[in-house]
């Protein structure tokens, strides 16, 4: 099967983000300390205003800046300190992909499990709503990325967890450009949509039984496999054994 790598350049709002953020780390200013107004920030970056009004606002989201009506923005919070964000677009060598791929493992499987539990049957309509539109568009060839979305947020709103589904729906809008070549023109002649929704239909059916090991099992093998769908090695396991220390035996510790 071929393998896509996603390409996503960086707006240029992002960039001079981060090239403010590191900025206001040299400078070493502290919270409530007062940018310079948008003309001057304009001058120091090389850029318009609306790049300027996007990055602050982006800076704004992730919690490092707040702005005043009527005065302008101020720092927050220190670079770092502010709200989760990924760094996707700055991934010189792979390994934030990796990361990421390992992070959504994790937490997709655990909501799958958790619905598996706690699905009730308004939503597993909502999870069987999705997947029939992919099959839909595996029939048609058409374009499922919009349903696939749907068909994972509808598992983390199942999950009883309103944490959880915001988090995935954060997870979910940065990864939403990421299924769009399952579902394209080479996805389905490639095989890649067949493959994809084979694996959302184990994932659905473990829901549906109310097997929660074998929703894990089932979310954490189809990320994997779209990760290198992507062309992304998922992180190899390994089993690290403890071993005790010279002299002692297990039941020393005991």
């Amino acid at each position: 099967m071929q393998v896509t790598q996603i390409d996503r350049p960086a707006r240029l709002s992002d960039r001079v983000s981060r090239e403010m953020e590191a900025w206001i780390r040299e400078l070493g200013l502290a919270p409530g300390a007062q940018l310079p107004t948008e003309k001057e920030l304009c001058e120091r970056f090389g850029v318009s205003r609306a790049v300027i009004r996007e990055a602050i606002s982006r800076l704004k989201a992730e919690g490092c800046v707040e702005t005043r009506q009527g005065l302008g923005a101020f720092v927050a919070a220190l670079p770092g300190e502010g709200s989760f964000r990924l760094d996707l677009d700055i991934d010189p060598d792979g390994t934030e992909a990796e990361d990421v791929f390992e992070l959504r493992c994790i937490v997709e499987s655990a909501a799958a499990e958790l619905a598996a539990r706690r699905c009730g049957p308004q939503g597993l309509a909502r999870i069987a709503a999705a997947l029939a539109q992919m099959e839909e568009a595996l029939l048609t060839n058409d374009g499922g990325a919009a349903a696939d979305d749907a068909f994972h947020q509808a598992i983390a709103a199942a999950s009883g967890n309103r944490q959880l589904e915001r988090f995935l729906a954060y997870m979910g809008r940065q990864f939403s450009a990421s299924r769009l070549p399952t579902w394209d023109d080479a996805g389905h002649r490639s095989g890649r949509a067949a493959q994809s929704q084979a694996e959302h239909r184990q994932i659905f059916d473990a829901i549906r039984r109310g097997d929660a090991a074998a929703a894990g099992r089932a979310s954490r093998a189809h990320l994997e496999a779209a990760s290198q769908r992507l062309g992304i090695r998922p992180r190899a396991r390994q089993d690290h054994v403890i071993q005790p220390l010279a002299g002692e035996t297990w039941g020393d510790r005991a």
